[in-house]
């Protein structure tokens, strides 16, 4: 399958989402899985349907860098409990989008480049909307009845390590390299084992070949 058919064949089944609210689209996946380049692709085909599309990612609630690493800065199981602020996330834009909500929401809450909380304007979605969500750990205990459709980006570690390195590395390879094999890897790999995200997506983007990934819809 050609890249711009599976995003195409995504974004179909996306819109043939018909809520009484926004459809709150989480994108999930290990960390490179291509996430983020794929919520990025998909705004223009959502919204070329006269959609209103909102786009966040969960980099916006991380929580502040003394608590995401008070368990050490390579502790796989600290990566996996304390980086982000579940709590924030659903009060200021999952459940105003959700059923009972106002419509009112915001779409980040820290700014962890400089360790600081951010206050975005407020905005007002259509009751049609489309929010494109993407980041890790999307299909936790937390998070788990606030999403109207599940996306589970797939790639191996074998894979997604060489893509983050190449990256995030910026002439520092090695220690990017280990930083990923001591605390990312290992904190993914707890979500996999506890969370089971393949199980629960509506769809897996097989997307090891980025130029031709695969589409899996779950069976009803």
């Amino acid at each position: 399958m050609t890249r711009i058919d599976c995003l195409e064949q995504l974004a179909t089944a996306i819109v043939a989402i018909r809520l009484a609210h926004p459809t709150r689209v989480a994108i999930d996946g290990v960390d490179a899985a291509g996430k983020t380049s794929l919520a990025d692709e998909l705004v223009e085909l959502v919204a070329r349907t006269g959609r209103q599309v909102i786009r966040a990612s969960v980099d916006g609630f991380h929580r502040p860098r003394d608590v995401r690493y008070q368990r050490g800065v390579d502790s796989g199981e600290g990566y996996f409990l304390d980086s982000f602020d579940y709590d924030t996330l659903k009060t200021i834009l999952l459940a105003p989008l959700g059923p009972l909500g106002d419509r009112r929401f915001r779409t980040a809450a820290f700014d962890y480049r400089i360790d600081q909380p951010v206050t975005p304007t407020s905005q007002t979605a259509t009751d049609n909307a489309v929010l494109l969500f993407d980041g890790v750990f999307l299909q936790r205990a937390e998070l788990v009845n606030t999403w109207d459709f599940r996306v589970w980006v797939e790639a191996p570690f074998a894979v997604t390590v060489p893509r983050a390195v190449q990256r995030d590395g910026a002439g520092d390879e090695a220690s990017v390299t280990a930083k990923y094999r001591s605390r990312y890897v290992p904190g993914q790999v707890l979500y996999l084992n506890q969370c089971r995200p393949r199980e629960s997506a509506d769809v897996i983007v097989m997307n090891a070949d980025c130029a031709n990934p695969e589409l899996r819809f779950r069976q009803s």
